[in-house]
């Protein structure tokens, strides 16, 4: 017994301290210092001793990155690099860069492609017309014009309406429209799984497994959880379950124009895309964000008198993974406040302090 406090008191001191030097790189991200990087030293440590003294104790990783270097991996409580954790929404994200993928491999040609040339009538004879007028532009933007509102049960193309079901594709082709495509912007899971859907479509694989081959092994992705129905239907709208390591290397191949170890993984001209893309204001919709597009956030903000320009991905919980291409940092913050609502702003938090660090 008196071995293993001991062996705590040394994992506590090196979870607090140890952050001038990492000791444990991964092979294929090589670690620097705080200072190498550019980050106040100082700034840093305070940070991460306030996240391990403050209560809850539900925030559960943070992971920076700069210039495809670790400079900061911490977890705290009981979680550690190999617990994989449920990234909730910010999985919406991960789908939308699938498409990216799929696009680089010549499965999907364009972002004008309506949804109803992906589900020929034969094969899916419940696939409602309106389809014709809904593009992969408008599912990626949240602006299908379908009636779906992940905010309101009360609509036919609600989660609660198909996620219970072992093959829901046939329900989502159904779901009719009530707005304009293109028009507005409406937070929906539906989108998200009929992106989902239409890689599955074209790849002939579940997405989980099309994640697998296609993006997840190249990035040296072993342990994740994709939640995937009887009938092989991924939920492309969430139930992703990564490492909080492997979370910012996606991150990493966003920064890294959409390579990794010199390989083209991602379709650059989408990427690019991906990144500058800002459809929607969705300010009062979203106090952490300032426009939506291509299943990513965007916002232009002020940290400690620097302005910089980022995207993110969000999941419930205060699951977020930012990018900021110009400076090449990626911010990898898991947390389990699933439902409260702390859980953004302190992630937030989090992220402002350390780019205000950053010298």
């Amino acid at each position: 017994m008196k071995q293993f406090l001991t062996f705590l008191c040394l994992l506590t001191h090196l979870h607090l301290f140890g952050q001038d030097k990492l000791k444990n790189p991964v092979s294929d991200l090589p670690a620097t210092s705080l200072k190498e990087a550019g980050f106040n030293v100082d700034s840093i440590q305070n940070l991460l001793r306030f996240i391990e003294d403050t209560p809850p104790n539900d925030f559960r990783g943070v992971v920076v990155i700069k210039s495809n270097k670790i400079v900061v991996e911490e977890y705290f409580s009981t979680y550690w690099r190999n617990t994989v954790h449920d990234i909730r929404s910010a999985g919406k994200s991960i789908t939308a860069m699938l498409l990216g993928v799929a696009m680089k491999d010549g499965l999907v040609q364009s972002l004008d492609q309506d949804v109803y040339s992906f589900f020929p009538k034969n094969k899916y004879p419940s696939v409602n017309e309106d389809y014709k007028k809904i593009t992969l532009r408008h599912l990626l933007n949240m602006s299908s014009g379908l009636d779906a509102d992940s905010d309101n049960s009360d609509t036919f193309g609600h989660a609660v309406n198909w996620i219970a079901k072992d093959d829901w594709k046939g329900y989502l082709l159904n779901v009719p429209l009530v707005s304009t495509p293109g028009k507005k912007w409406v937070y929906a899971d539906i989108n998200a799984l009929l992106i989902g859907a239409v890689i599955e479509e074209t790849s002939g694989m579940s997405l989980k497994d099309f994640a697998k081959v296609k993006l997840f092994d190249p990035l040296g992705i072993r342990d994740f959880y994709w939640y995937t129905n009887a009938a092989n239907q991924t939920g492309a709208a969430g139930n992703l379950y990564l490492r909080t390591l492997d979370f910012a290397k996606l991150g990493v191949l966003i920064s890294n124009q959409g390579k990794w170890n010199g390989n083209q993984i991602m379709d650059l001209k989408y990427l690019k895309e991906l990144i500058g893309s800002e459809v929607f204001n969705i300010s009062d919709y979203n106090p952490f964000a300032d426009a939506y597009g291509l299943m990513w956030y965007k916002s232009h903000r002020s940290f400690g008198g620097k302005n910089i320009d980022y995207l993110f991905a969000s999941g419930n919980g205060g699951n977020h993974l930012i990018v900021i291409p110009e400076k090449e940092i990626v911010i990898a913050l898991t947390s389990s406040a699933y439902g409260q609502r702390y859980a953004h702003r302190r992630s937030y938090n989090i992220m402002s302090k350390i780019l205000t660090a950053l010298e």
